[in-house]
């Protein structure tokens, strides 16, 4: 058994974090000891492990919600698996897409200026001016 302290040191997770997971049903609600301690066993270990790796892979709550529902399914009932996991890599090519164009206009950017400060500063022109921006780069989708 672990104490919520121990659990946080295994798993490189937050103590608040584990209650927010708990709070939300993401973890089973531990047994307590009879100072009202949590204790935590191998299998919420493992679990919150899980959730730590879905985390750490950009999933969002409601897919890691998602993909615990599926604990002890077969079959077709995983095809479920494959659409978070496809889903997840599609918005993560869309991010890398994204930036790739922000690096491209960042570095037209940083080059417009001719070092030269007896005029107009390009750089500044150029962030105060979208128009002139050769192609999309919003941070968001």
């Amino acid at each position: 058994m672990y104490s919520i302290g121990d659990l946080s040191r295994r798993t490189q997770v937050k103590v608040p974090t584990i209650r927010f997971y708990e709070g939300k049903g993401l973890l089973p609600k531990p047994e307590r000891t009879a100072g009202n301690q949590r204790r935590y066993d191998e299998a919420a270990l493992k679990r919150l492990l899980f959730i730590r790796h879905c985390r750490d892979l950009g999933l969002p709550l409601i897919d890691v919600v998602g993909l615990l529902s599926l604990e002890g399914a077969a079959g077709s009932d995983l095809n479920r698996a494959h659409e978070i996991a496809e889903k997840q890599l599609a918005d993560v090519r869309d991010r890398i897409a994204r930036l790739q164009n922000l690096e491209a206009e960042l570095t037209r950017i940083s080059v417009a200026c001719d070092g030269k400060h007896d005029h107009v500063c390009a750089v500044l022109h150029a962030f105060g001016d979208h128009s002139e921006c050769m192609g999309t780069h919003s941070h968001k989708k």
